[in-house]
């Protein structure tokens, strides 16, 4: 019986994984610069949990989400993103308590059931940070600032940053009207879903991608009209700061977000290169949420970026790793010696790779070339004999004897 992989989940293969390494790796250092640390949450939460934040009428809760019962009768749901699950952490471990503000960054796989595409899989990978306990837009350009420093270190300069304010509790209802009156007008163009969002969520149909939401909403009231003086104010010094740190952004009113407890800052990082996924990263301002979840009233912000989408845009530039040094046996009494030299040398923290099926010693050459060794040595009796062989350079076949000694070789795999 042939089994297969799970139609959306993806095996992460060899060739693969020194991408996603980089991009990890990338974004621990840029993340500790700025003083966040890692925290790690389970997969698997209460589906209370993302009911209660993310919104019952999103496209996520309503149609995404792993959901299933255990044998103890109770509903649980593989994550379909972090916010919450730091956030539910924050609460259970009284954070807080510890320090005023946190700052936080987590990595790991997301779940959600829908159509696998170039891009979008129903296990994924996010990389996300959170601040909580600041409320001042000084906070806000800090992480757009972060985000943009971390894909300048990748070495993407594509995608480009747009933001937007969703307001607060205080202006956010008389938009929301206005909206909603303006789209009664329209609604023979909406789609079945922006029909039935309109007493839950209207504001998601301003980022629907159906061709008639589109034209519905092309001339519809623009949110940022409708700020109150705060929530205004608070926009003009995030673009303020952004302007002095010298991050570009362009500002996109209809940019809403799929979930229902952003409020004042949104963004996005978007890319032309990845065709309807255009969104690599993505993020805001959400003020009430911690309190919403049974928490202090302490305001947050955070964003994530889906790892697939970044490997696309890298590309091939991440090549994989080669070892340092093959060494092919020539006779049966050569491979302990070369067993200890191996060790050594691993020991000084190279790669080195030896036979392990008794293969000739032109076999073991042709591995040497197909694995893209830098350097090889063959190694059998009159080697060990002299106590020295030729350490070749694969490149150009150049050669030079070394000592059968890991100190004087681990140097040489150095040049």
């Amino acid at each position: 019986m042939h089994i297969t992989a799970v139609k959306g989940f993806n095996d992460i293969l060899p060739a693969e994984t020194p991408t996603r390494q980089f991009i990890e790796e990338t974004a621990r250092q840029v993340f500790g610069r700025f003083g966040f640390s890692e925290i790690r949450v389970p997969v698997l939460e209460k589906t209370e949990l993302f009911c209660r934040s993310i919104g019952d009428t999103t496209d996520i809760v309503e149609k995404e989400m792993y959901t299933f019962c255990d044998k103890g009768g109770d509903s649980l749901t593989l994550r379909p993103e972090g916010t919450a699950g730091v956030m539910r952490a924050l609460i259970e471990h009284k954070l807080y308590a510890q320090d005023n503000v946190n700052k936080l960054y987590y990595m790991g796989p997301m779940f959600r059931h829908e159509r696998p595409q170039k891009g979008r899989y129903r296990q994924f990978h996010q990389i996300g940070a959170e601040v909580t306990g600041a409320g001042d837009p000084f906070v806000d350009a800090q992480v757009l600032l972060m985000l943009s420093r971390l894909f300048r270190e990748l070495g993407l300069d594509e995608p480009r940053l747009q933001i937007n304010s969703l307001g607060c509790p205080d202006c956010r209802p008389a938009y929301r009207d206005a909206l909603v009156s303006f789209l009664g007008q329209r609604q023979e163009l909406l789609c079945d879903d922006c029909r039935r969002r309109q007493s839950g969520n209207p504001l998601r149909a301003l980022d629907c991608k159906a061709p008639g939401c589109i034209e519905a909403t092309r001339e519809a009231p623009a949110i940022l009209e409708h700020l109150c003086g705060d929530c205004h104010d608070h926009f003009q010094a995030v673009q303020s700061y952004l302007n002095v740190a010298g991050v570009p952004f362009g500002i996109n009113n209809r940019m809403v977000r799929g979930l229902d407890y952003y409020t004042r800052t949104t963004f996005e990082l978007v890319t032309s290169l990845l065709g309807a996924q255009s969104a690599v990263a993505a993020g805001g301002r959400y003020d009430g949420l911690v309190s919403q979840l049974g928490g202090p009233a302490v305001p947050g912000i955070g964003f994530a970026l889906g790892v697939e989408r970044v490997a696309l845009l890298l590309g091939d530039r991440c090549r994989p790793r080669t070892p340092d040094l093959f060494v092919a046996l020539a006779g049966e009494e050569s491979r302990r010696p070369v067993f200890q030299l191996v060790a050594a040398l691993q020991d000084c923290g190279l790669w080195v790779e030896t036979d392990v099926e008794g293969k000739s010693v032109k076999s073991q050459m042709r591995r040497a070339d197909r694995l893209g060794a830098r350097y090889s040595m063959v190694i059998g009796e009159n080697e060990l004999a002299a106590g020295s062989a030729a350490l070749k350079r694969m490149a150009d076949g150049s050669s030079r004897q070394a000592p059968l000694v890991a100190s004087a070789v681990a140097p040489l795999l150095a040049e």
